[in-house]
């Protein structure tokens, strides 16, 4: 996954294909993420666009999540 300073540098809309190269996602897989609005995206005429600034927030606050839990052996 690319570092926040590498995210930073991209610009202000993503593709739906250079988030899944970020996430290191399949195509499909983003497209369904951002379907079923795990991942935010929007629709700008016929194109979908992530917003940076929103995938920031959201790694961010996955990260924050998945730092809370712990293992169940």
């Amino acid at each position: 996954m690319l570092t926040e300073r590498e995210i930073e540098a991209m610009p202000a809309f993503l593709t739906v294909e250079e988030v899944a190269g970020v996430l290191r996602l399949k195509r499909s897989t983003a497209y369904e993420y951002v379907r079923q609005g795990i991942i935010p995206g929007i629709r700008l005429g016929s194109f979908i666009r992530v917003p940076k600034a929103r995938l920031i927030e959201w790694m961010k606050a996955d990260r924050q999540e998945t730092s809370g839990r712990t293992a169940n052996f």
